[in-house]
């Protein structure tokens, strides 16, 4: 096994960036999978890039019997420098599918950052000999236990399982561009995991442990030789134990510019709220709940365009039930359903005609995978991924 060192911390921010993408990389004595965990694509987040930096230098005196490859990276280089969610954008929201590697005319320090980062991204991949995993470390701005997040895909649910904290699904509904869909849309395994508050040493203990696991179930350790993965999972297990297991996103409250938006005090991530509960303020005055639901990732940052989510729990036979169909490609003859029909020129998407279709029209297309939806008119369009498995 060659093992090449992590960066060290804190002083490292001010070396170039090409001296710090990269935080360490392993390979193994046998070929194998290849996992890639990245922190710090918000720069406010840096507890990722602080645990990965623990794994290896644990993997640098303890040697074990590594297969494949497992690669850490620094997200946006030049945010985490200055401790900033971003420079000019979200570099969470532009890995837009098809345009991570273009130039833009006039571009931002996150499209600068966007493009290396997706070219180190490929250069990974081009020399994986077997499935690719990823997982991008998060972390929260107010109080939360980690979870998952991730697209509905049959192979990124098989992932997750193996991480005993709750898992989310359709967040990609809701916003375009994140690292993790990118990854899912071109085919690999990829999984974002929100590892607690920031600046928090809990957040730095939790994202430690999902690295741990995720070496295990990716394939590139055994369990049975690396005791940290057995304590891993149980430091895991007992932040999230009355929680439910898997939930769903539908809805997002957005941050228009100059919104003025301020969540309430006091909210922990997944607490729970009611119709009439108010949960922010804007220019526009207050915003009270419409929902029975959780509350997921208030905002108690100045940067940011998303002021909270609110998720609902899903049943695992639903779950069950949908891996089902999908194995069967129910999908072939789903329009067939009242008021659903093809797209004329877009394989992966369908439009669902509201005045027509059924009521459960769309949670049987939410099973088959089709979650990214636009609303025009009287109209619903549906797509899935054109890549990425069921």
């Amino acid at each position: 096994m060659t093992l090449e060192p992590a960066q060290s911390g804190g002083a490292a921010l001010e070396e170039s960036e090409e001296q710090k993408r990269v935080l360490g990389v392993v390979v193994g004595d046998q070929p194998g999978p290849t996992l890639v965990c990245i922190g710090g694509v918000h720069g406010n987040e840096p507890e990722g890039i602080a645990a990965l930096e623990r794994v290896f230098e644990s993997l640098s005196e303890h040697p074990q019997q590594l297969r494949g490859e497992f690669v850490g990276l620094a997200g946006n280089l030049p945010a985490l420098s200055k401790g900033l969610r971003y420079i000019d954008v979200d570099l969470n929201r532009r890995f837009l599918y098809g345009k991570a590697n273009t130039d833009a005319a006039d571009p931002t320090s996150e499209d600068r950052q966007r493009n290396e980062l997706a070219r180190e991204l490929e250069s990974i991949f081009c020399r994986a000999t077997d499935g690719v995993f990823v997982i991008d470390l998060h972390t929260t701005s107010g109080n939360s236990v980690p979870f998952v997040v991730m697209g509905d895909t049959l192979a990124n649910r098989s992932f997750a399982w193996n991480f005993p904290i709750p898992f989310t699904l359709g967040l990609e509904e809701h916003l375009d561009g994140t690292l993790s869909e990118y990854l899912t849309i071109l085919g690999h395994t990829s999984l974002t995991i929100e590892a607690g508050q920031q600046n928090s040493s809990a957040a730095v203990d939790n994202a430690e442990a999902a690295i741990w696991l995720g070496l295990a179930a990716a394939g590139l350790i055994q369990e049975h030789n690396a005791p940290r993965v057995r304590r891993s999972r149980e430091i895991l297990a007992r932040t999230a134990s009355s929680l439910p297991r898997v939930m769903e996103v539908y809805y997002r409250q957005p941050i228009l510019p100059d919104d003025d938006f301020r969540m309430e005090p006091g909210f922990d991530n997944f607490d729970r709220i009611a119709p009439g509960r108010l949960l922010a303020r804007n220019r526009s005055g207050e915003i009270r709940s419409r929902w029975y639901g959780r509350l997921l990732m208030p905002l108690y940052q100045q940067q940011g365009s998303d002021g909270f989510f609110v998720v609902r729990e899903l049943r695992t036979e639903w779950l069950a039930l949908s891996a089902v169909l999908r194995r069967l490609h129910i999908d072939a003859i789903v329009h067939w359903l009242p008021g659903v029909t093809r797209h004329p020129t877009r394989p992966e998407t369908l439009v669902v005609d509201r005045r027509v279709a059924r009521w459960y029209s769309v949670e049987v297309l939410h099973l088959l995978g089709f979650r990214r939806r636009r609303s025009i008119g009287g109209v619903l369009m549906v797509s899935r991924r054109r890549r990425g498995g069921n």
